[in-house]
């Protein structure tokens, strides 16, 4: 049975499920850069900059210029002080476990969840190369079955199918796993950064002289 037809068909909608892949591959792995890069600093100089002006207002007792100077900032530790300057009558204990528990969950947890797009057309793209070269062979095979003799420029047409859907679904693949270590190691660096500055923080709110202050609202 002469399946040529078919092949084609499925070969047209094999290359726009590629085509598409790599756009959202594309897209998602801009998204969680851009992500990344806003919400942490470009250095730890800078970092330390801001815990210091922090600690500063702080050691002063300007509770409400400390949250002033990070409102407006959209940067993860600036973010979870505001959070724990804003619930600073909850006590130093349940605001060390709150600010832990949103950072994993609010920052790290997202930045995984949108990475994890990335992880799934990284396995995407190869297996619908894959099936491309599986068409491809179909095609080859039943034009050998139904045809005594078969011109080389019609086997042609299907072999090249199946190894440029191959190759398309690796050149997919491929970018988007260095991509990926990229982006692992800001994030890694990002959590490094944060946690730092909440331990920092910490231990701002934790002196005795200031951390009865911190629990009067």
């Amino acid at each position: 049975m002469d399946i040529t037809a078919i092949t084609r068909v499925a070969g047209i909608v094999d290359y726009c499920a590629l085509a598409l892949v790599a756009l959202w591959g594309a897209f998602c792995v801009v998204m969680v850069w851009r992500r990344v890069s806003r919400i942490r600093f470009r250095s730890e100089r800078e970092q330390e900059a801001f815990l210091d002006r922090l600690e500063e207002l702080l050691s002063e007792g300007n509770w409400e210029e400390a949250r002033a100077m990070c409102e407006g900032d959209p940067r993860a530790l600036p973010q979870l002080v505001l959070l724990g300057l804003s619930h600073r009558h909850f006590g130093y204990n349940r605001v060390r476990a709150m600010l832990m528990d949103r950072f994993q969950r609010d920052v790290l947890a997202d930045l995984e969840y949108r990475l994890s797009w990335v992880a799934t057309v990284i396995k995407a793209a190869p297996m619908l190369g894959l099936f491309g070269t599986v068409v491809g062979m179909m095609g080859a095979f039943s034009k050998l079955a139904v045809q005594r003799n078969v011109e080389p420029n019609l086997l042609a047409n299907d072999i090249s199918l199946a190894l440029i859907t191959t190759a398309i679904g690796l050149a997919i693949a491929i970018p988007l796993v260095l991509a990926t270590a990229a982006i692992n190691v800001r994030i890694r660096r990002l959590s490094d950064y944060v946690s730092y500055g909440l331990n920092r923080f910490l231990d701002m709110i934790r002196q005795p002289a200031r951390e009865a202050a911190f629990q009067r609202p």
